[in-house]
Parts: C-alpha cells; sequence; structure tokens
C-alpha cells in the first residue's frame, strides 16, 4: 500500500510540473496548425504603437501578412460580401491594417454577372458608386481593431479631366477619408473584352491636374498596367515608362509585379532584371505582391521562387502585400484566408528585414501615412 501512494504521489507531481511547463503560446501553437490563419501570438494594433516593446517571433507563427494592402469590398457586379462579415473574415486571420477598394469596372446594373470574364462583350467601366458605398460602410462598422485605408477607384484614365471633381466631391460627402487611389487601369488585357483599351501615351500630360493633387494630398495611386503577354512580353512597358518619367515624385504602386495571365512564360531572370531597373531608376516606385496568380504562376515554382526572394531582400522598402480578394457575395471566410496564406507564402522566406517591412507592414505605414510601426522580428 505505501509503495502504491508513492508511486501515485510522483505520478500527481510529474503531472503538475509538465503543466506548468506547458505555455499558453505553446498551446495556441498546436492550435494554430489545426486553423487556417490563426496565429501563435496574436499581435493587435497595441503593438504597432510607437515605443512598444513587443517582438515578433517568426519562429512560432506560421507566414501572414498583417497587412492587406489589396482588398476589394465590392464585386464587378451582383451584391458584396456583407461589410460586417469582410471586416469578420479579415480580423479572423490576423490581418490588422488594410487598403479597402471598391472595384475600378463596374458591370451594368441589369447585368446578372458578378465577374466580368462571365459577360464577355458587356461593358464593365469605371464608376464612383462604390467608394460612395465603402465610405459609407466603413462609418455605420466603425472597426476599432481594424485600421482601414481608404482607396478612391473610379478615376477613369482616359477621362482625366473628369477625376479632380470627382476627388472633391469625394471630400465633400466624407472629409478626409480617402487617403489612396487605385485600383487605376493603365492597360489590362483582361478586360479588352468588356470595353477597356489600353491608355494612349498622348493622354498622359493630361493627367498632371489630379496627379498634382496626389502629390499636394502625398496619396500614393496604385495602378494596373500589364507588362505585356505571352507573345510580346514587353509590348506595353512603354506605357509605365511614360507615367513613370512624366510624374517621377509621386509614389506610384505598380500592381502585381507588372504581371497576367496573358503573361505566364517568362524569362525570369529578364523579368527581375526589368523590375530592377525600375526600382534603379524610380526613388517613388513600389509593386505590390497582391493575387494569388503570382503565387500559382511563379512563387510556387521552386525553379523561380528563389530568383523573388532574392529581389524582395535586395529591396526590402519597396514591396506591400496584399491578396486581391473580390468580396463577390457566395465567397467565404476559407477562400480570403486561402488567399491570404497563398499570398503571403513568399514572405515566409525572405529575410528579417524585408519580413518586418513587408509582411508586418512598415512599408505600407509609410506609404499610407499612418503613424503605425512593425514591430521588430525577434532574434
Amino acid at each position: 500500500m505505501k509503495i502504491l501512494k508513492s508511486t501515485l504521489l510522483l505520478l500527481l507531481i510529474y503531472s503538475q510540473s509538465s503543466c506548468k511547463n506547458f505555455a499558453p503560446q505553446d498551446m495556441a501553437t498546436q492550435s494554430s496548425s489545426s486553423n487556417t490563419g490563426r496565429s501563435a501570438s496574436r499581435l493587435t494594433l497595441s503593438d504597432f504603437q510607437k515605443g512598444s516593446t513587443r517582438c515578433y517571433d517568426r519562429r512560432k507563427n506560421e507566414p501572414r501578412a498583417v497587412v492587406d494592402a489589396h482588398l476589394h469590398a465590392r464585386p464587378f457586379g451582383g451584391p458584396p460580401v456583407p461589410f460586417p462579415s469582410l471586416l469578420d473574415f479579415v480580423r479572423n486571420n490576423g490581418v490588422l491594417f488594410t487598403a479597402i477598394y471598391g472595384i475600378g469596372q463596374r458591370l451594368p446594373t441589369d447585368s446578372s454577372c458578378t465577374y466580368y470574364l462571365n459577360c464577355l462583350g458587356t461593358p464593365a467601366l469605371p464608376s464612383i458608386k462604390n467608394d460612395f458605398f465603402n465610405a459609407q460602410s466603413i462609418l455605420d462598422a466603425k472597426p476599432e481593431d481594424i485600421k482601414i485605408v481608404l482607396s478612391m477607384t473610379f478615376p477613369d484614365l482616359s477621362k482625366p479631366e473628369e477625376i479632380l471633381p470627382q476627388m472633391n466631391l469625394l471630400d465633400k460627402e466624407f472629409p478626409g477619408m480617402f487617403r489612396w487611389m487605385g485600383e487605376v487601369n493603365l492597360v489590362k488585357q483582361a478586360l479588352f473584352n468588356n470595353g477597356h483599351t489600353a491608355i494612349a501615351a498622348d493622354l498622359l500630360p493630361r493627367w498632371k491636374p489630379f496627379m498634382d493633387e496626389l502629390l499636394k494630398r502625398k496619396i500614393p495611386i496604385a495602378i494596373h498596367s500589364d507588362l505585356g503577354n505571352d507573345d510580346e512580353p514587353e509590348k506595353y512597358k512603354n506605357l509605365m515608362d511614360s507615367v513613370l518619367s512624366s510624374y517621377p515624385e509621386n509614389r506610384i504602386v505598380w500592381m502585381h509585379l507588372g504581371l497576367s495571365k496573358e503573361l505566364k512564360r517568362l524569362d525570369h531572370k529578364k523579368q527581375i532584371a526589368v523590375l530592377e531597373s525600375y526600382l534603379q531608376k524610380n526613388r517613388n516606385l513600389y509593386f505590390d505582391l497582391s493575387w494569388r496568380v503570382l503565387y500559382d504562376q511563379i512563387f510556387s515554382q521552386p525553379e523561380f521562387e528563389p530568383l523573388y526572394i532574392d529581389l524582395l531582400n535586395r529591396w526590402p522598402d519597396r514591396f506591400i502585400p496584399g491578396t486581391d480578394f473580390v468580396a463577390a457575395a457566395g465567397k467565404t471566410e476559407k477562400i480570403y484566408a486561402e488567399e491570404l496564406r497563398l499570398t503571403s507564402a513568399i514572405l515566409g522566406k525572405v529575410n528579417d528585414e524585408a519580413y518586418r517591412r513587408i509582411a508586418l507592414g512598415q512599408n505600407f505605414f509609410e506609404l499610407a501615412g499612418l503613424e503605425a510601426v512593425a514591430p521588430q522580428v525577434c532574434r
């Protein structure tokens, strides 16, 4: 009996000591492995205040950007995901900062389509409607745990004279709310069957009034501009060349590394040399890493991904993350979580400086004029 009591006592002591050594972060780590987007040590907005001593431990977290700098709260047509639900998608996956876009190309109100490629021949043209909806949705929701940067997505670059008056209209209705512009289309081949054409280079001088106003307000402009296609990989390169040479002081974000579904067959070393030449020549140019197509076509390929990882490490202060999620009704949080996971995947392989500046948001904060400061990566 004494032996049995001693054995039970030893088991109890061992059990208690084991419990004490099983830290909450270890429990969270186990939980995070079974919950997509759950972080082992979830950051909050307070960790991004100047003077915070919190560091971010990459070893205990799956790679996830805390910034979604490219999120479309409205679809091309039809109803959206309800805005409060979209905010839940974001917060439940650890995203603390986001740039909310409308959609630059609306299908007609009598169209039954939610996606322009399902309605070839139907015009999908710029509209200001989404910007009003987004601004009012933010005012109604008043989220305190997510910092939102609101973007003007209405501009039709083929009608530059209309842009500044519409900027003033948004200012009148929603003073001080819009701190970003885009996604605007310089050339988007996917829309050619829906009424879009590449912007003519001779229109660029007529952009000056609104570009000057953006410069005055320190508002960046996010531009979709396809480099080319499989037959002519640099067919449209001259258009962005002209924009950058015409407006060198404006902060410009080039969407999706200039790539598209129309440009799949790439000499990746040459492509990276092109991107790097732009970065060297244009100090106010940034690239956006959004859209899962980049993962599907490039970053998931082990022979190509290391080339881009090296590029991010060489230029850690010139890239921003994003999902390019389009919140059409019927899309679920699971879809959002997957797009965040895939668009963040390459960030898990960059060095600590690039991770802090891109995934933890320092580049985005500086571009958007936010007072937030990204935490340091734990050593």
